[in-house]
């Protein structure tokens, strides 16, 4: 293997030696930069230890840093990753800090506290390295579509429910407008029930009957569907990325890549050569 192919079988596979001790120090940093984002929103903690925090902050965004270079030179087609939800991610949790140096001055430091802010990104660094997040992460994903379509019936049916709450219970039993029969409509669906407004007479609480029984359908839905897609996934554990193309979804026990055919088992294939 080349040097590339061996950074990028540390960092981007999880199921070698080096791969897990490098996700092993990666959740680690991640969870104590976490950390510091919490203790320095505490007032009296912040202006005690202050100091340390900046030069912790220091030694964690410089290792991002080296990470996030490493990904880009250890992969074949850099852009893949740098326009990927994860290449996004780590670029916006590693630049807080470099832009503090940029605009430094006692007139920029409020809109900088905002900034620094930014670093809470570093938290959906955990998710790529979590098996069962990564499953959930996919299966909202395959999941969207259906979802929408759902979305799209529920928002008809509360168009229709709304309407129908206005002309039956009118304006002087709150309900003024369309709008705010669908309001209640949707309150009512998702059993979140405010109390702001409620229907007074028989018909209309009897439609609300209706909707109310309605709701707990409309929340079983989207989790059903969920729940399918994650099934399907949890049959896959393969958690190697192409080195060629930086695809990550790959069924298990694969040895070619589905998208662009690179050998996903080039840098075994090699160790077992050299041992014999």
């Amino acid at each position: 293997m080349t040097w590339r192919e061996k950074v990028h079988e540390v960092i981007y596979e999880a199921d070698t030696t080096a791969g897990k001790a490098f996700d092993v120090a990666l959740l680690i940093v991640i969870l104590v930069s976490l950390a510091l984002v919490v203790l320095d929103s505490v007032n009296h903690i912040s202006i005690e230890y202050h100091s340390l925090f900046i030069t912790l902050e220091w030694i964690i965004t410089i290792f991002f840093t080296l990470e996030y270079i490493l990904r880009i030179i250890s992969i074949k087609n850099p852009k893949n990753y740098i326009f990927s939800f994860y290449g996004i991610v780590d670029f916006l949790s590693t630049i807080p800090l470099y832009i503090s140096l940029i605009f430094a001055g006692s007139a920029a430091l409020l809109s900088l506290r905002a900034l620094r802010l930014l670093r809470v990104f570093r938290i959906f660094k955990l998710a790529r390295y979590t098996g069962a997040g990564s499953v959930v992460l996919v299966a909202l994903k395959k999941s969207l579509p259906k979802i929408l379509i759902f979305l799209y019936s529920v928002i008809i049916i509360s168009f229709i429910a709304g309407t129908i709450m206005y002309l039956v219970e009118g304006p002087e039993n709150g309900y003024t407008s369309i709008p705010i029969g669908i309001y209640w409509t949707i309150v009512t669906l998702t059993t979140v029930g405010f109390g702001d407004i409620h229907p007074v007479t028989p018909l209309g609480q009897f439609i609300a009957t209706l909707i109310m029984l309605l709701g707990y359908g409309i929340i079983a839905v989207p989790t059903g569907i969920v729940t399918a897609e994650m099934a399907k996934e949890n049959m896959r554990s393969n958690t190697q990325v192409c080195y060629n193309c930086g695809e990550d979804e790959h069924k298990d026990r694969a040895e070619f890549c589905h998208n662009c055919g690179y050998n996903l088992n080039r840098g075994k294939e090699e160790k077992k050569e050299i041992k014999k």
